[in-house]
């Protein structure tokens, strides 16, 4: 029996609660564009250019998107900072509504806090220290008790 006291860690590569990544290999349509995983959809929303977004949206995996729009960075819509988390949000429930199984795995976390434990990004998951903004998490969260 699990421990409901226990965090849903959300890992950076492949194990039981991968479902919960942007990275997964779940489609999103956002937008009314489809792409291949949530982590292109939220790449793609950090540029107004049509071909930019279609660029990241055809990249052959989450962390080919991820790197083409860091390269692209000095190009992304000027309000991005202020929009992010928001954006993020949006494509998150997308993925949770349009896919049965995010949404089970989703529920079953109950009441558990959600931590993305990722090293490497401090804004999505828990940062290098463990102190990161887990916005992953706290909208997977929120999302959860929408659908309670």
């Amino acid at each position: 029996m699990r421990d409901m006291s226990e965090p849903v860690n959300i890992p950076y590569y492949e194990t039981s609660n991968f479902c919960f990544s942007n990275f997964s290999a779940h489609t999103v349509t956002y937008k009314d564009v489809t792409y291949p995983t949530a982590e292109h959809a939220f790449h793609g929303q950090k540029f107004v250019d049509e071909e930019l977004c279609k660029q990241i949206k055809q990249c052959g995996s989450p962390l080919e998107a991820w790197e083409l729009a860091k390269e692209l960075k000095s190009q992304r819509r000027t309000d991005w900072d202020d929009v992010k988390v928001e954006i993020l949000t949006e494509i998150i429930r997308e993925k949770v509504n349009q896919h049965k199984e995010v949404k089970s795995a989703l529920l079953a976390t109950d009441d558990r806090e959600i931590i993305e434990i990722n090293e490497n990004d401090d804004f999505s998951g828990s940062g290098s220290d463990g102190k990161g903004q887990n916005h992953t998490g706290k909208i997977l969260m929120r999302i959860r008790s929408e659908l309670q």
